[in-house]
């Protein structure tokens, strides 16, 4: 099946949810998105499983009914065949198959066998697929009472067996995508997740890291995964797993395993999701639910890559609990070397404390001795004078950890107006330059829904990443400076203070020149002629001007 085929069979699949919730009162409430992407991904691993069972034991591919077949084998045959499935397999029971629930929905009270088999499905793969919190609780791959969330108990089974049956239909199984790559996942994870991913989330709303940006990050980052072995790769604030995806991509997703840490429940639950699609089953015990400010998880250890679109800023309610756990921790003095932004003195939308400082800090305190990273900053970060902002750059470029910055365009995030950079650090910066770059220009604008937002080609990417590889500055792009002229012009990053100023004089014969000349002359002597009547003018008005007439 072609790719564009199958890709719209599975948005497809996704709709026929949305509008099974639709239908039972859940669009547009809090609990959608667990219907939809749990009842996805019980899709997902139902098909997969019976992919990879196939594949361990090819016999099973010509058995007339798979489930018949499973339902055959004693219990050492079918504790053996669970033992060749990989890591990233969740091993089902027969009873646990779509195409047995499917035929079990008659029964009184489905919607509790339905529940009770996710449930199932999520205790008996815990080991592998469990997210944890902070304060190292598991959480499970299911909602054990999926379908209470239908608050009319009468139309929990109805709604049950709705997606039950979209799940069985066989307009298409997922075994056909298994092979397709990052692109296609990541197309259909953001398809999948598009309405959940935003504002959706609270106080500490992720906003959605474009792909454009997450690809041109990774690039960068990445440079040449050739001798890249067992790369250990954080994200402490996660969000969904944009920026994860797309740099364990780059650098192979056999060859690293990725940590994460985000506050938010819902994030961490589609991050795990992302994990599966993306073939990262192996990192999901490694996704932490928690607050990366005050009980920050994965210190045991020092990350060779590191990325992070952080909440820029939070308000005084969301803000007051973690700004006081900070400040009575004297051992988190290293941590936050260049200081904890105040607590605002009012709790309203314009009066927030600037928390990516606190995350920018925390990423350089988790680095290795040879780690690279990049972070989202507000544009403001790359020229303010306030302290925190000060210390961090002067630290940046006196060690010489300093890679380069890109300057984006403005809403390139669509639902924040705020201007970003990107920062690129390398404890390990072979080239003693810093390469400055102001992409503020380019993108196509579009617009969506009341937003307008600023679309990167794949040229505009090619030639950010293409900056930072070559020697050469290019004009009003890109420039390659050196340590101590950062520091000459008190530590700015803007490119645009760097860029050579250059007049470009016309080149003219001798007879052109004397032309040009002689008309600039006879234009002036025309104007000096023209200002000597004017000045005629005014003084006979003045003169006739008398005392009492006025």
């Amino acid at each position: 099946m072609r790719d564009v085929e199958l890709e719209q069979k599975i948005k497809d699949l996704i709709d026929g949810l949305k509008g099974i919730c639709n239908a039972y009162g859940l669009s547009g409430d809090g609990n959608e998105y667990k219907i939809i992407s749990q009842s996805f991904l019980y899709k997902f691993l139902n098909d997969k499983f019976i992919h990879d069972v196939c594949e361990v034991e090819p016999e099973l591919k010509n058995a007339d009914n798979l489930q018949d077949a499973l339902f055959k084998k004693t219990e050492d045959e079918y504790e053996i065949l669970m033992a060749k499935l990989g890591g990233g397999t969740a091993k089902l029971k027969p009873t646990q198959l779509i195409s047995y629930l499917y035929a079990q929905q008659n029964v009184d009270d489905f919607y509790k066998n339905f529940n009770e088999t996710l449930n199932d499905i999520a205790v008996q793969n815990s080991g592998t697929f469990s997210v944890h919190t902070a304060s190292n609780k598991n959480v499970l791959l299911f909602d054990a009472n999926l379908f209470n969330v239908i608050t009319d108990e009468d139309k929990r089974d109805d709604a049950a067996r709705a997606v039950i049956n979209r799940l069985s239909e066989n307009r298409f199984d997922f075994v056909e995508a298994f092979g397709h790559g990052f692109d296609f996942f990541s197309t259909i994870f953001e398809y999948l997740i598009k309405d959940y991913n935003a504002n959706g989330g609270g106080t500490y709303a992720e906003y959605y890291t474009p792909h454009s940006v997450a690809r041109i990050i990774a690039k960068i980052l990445v440079d040449n995964n050739e001798s890249l072995i067992d790369q250990k790769v954080l994200d402490p604030s996660a969000g969904s797993g944009t920026l994860l995806m797309n740099i364990a991509h780059e650098i192979g997703t056999d060859r690293c395993s990725v940590y994460s840490q985000d506050i938010s429940q819902k994030s961490s639950n589609l991050l795990r999701l992302n994990l599966i699609l993306n073939n990262l089953a192996h990192s999901i015990t490694n996704v932490v639910e928690g607050n990366t400010l005050t009980a920050p998880k994965h210190t045991d250890k020092k990350f060779d890559f590191i990325v992070s679109n952080p909440p820029f800023g939070l308000r005084k309610n969301a803000y007051e609990d973690s700004y006081n756990e900070i400040t009575n921790n004297a051992a988190w003095s290293e941590r936050f070397f260049a200081g904890i932004p105040n607590l605002p003195k009012k709790d309203d939308d314009k009066s927030k404390a600037n928390v990516y400082l606190l995350f920018l800090q925390h990423v350089l305190w988790m680095m290795s001795d040879n780690g690279k990273a990049a972070i989202v900053v507000p544009t403001v970060f790359i020229t303010a004078h306030n302290t925190i902002e000060r210390k961090i750059r002067e630290r940046l470029v006196e060690k010489k950890w300093l890679k380069g910055v890109v300057s984006m365009p403005s809403n390139i995030f669509a639902n924040t107006g705020t201007n970003v950079s990107v920062l690129f650090i390398d404890k390990m910066n072979q080239d003693d330059k810093v390469t400055l770059v102001d992409a503020s220009k380019l993108g196509d604008k579009i617009k969506e829904g009341k937003n307008q937002r600023t679309v990167l080609k794949k040229e505009d990417e090619q030639m950010i990443i293409d900056a930072f590889s070559g020697t050469k500055a290019i004009d009003d792009f890109s420039v390659k400076v050196d340590y101590d002229e950062i520091k000459s012009r008190n530590y700015s990053l803007a490119a645009g203070q760097y860029f050579e100023v250059t007049i470009d004089f016309p080149k003219l014969s001798q007879s052109e020149f004397r032309d040009t000349i002689d008309k600039a002359s006879k234009s002036l002597e025309e104007l000096f002629e023209k200002g000597n009547k004017i000045q005629d003018n005014i003084k006979k008005v003045l003169s006739k001007i008398d005392h009492d007439e006025l």
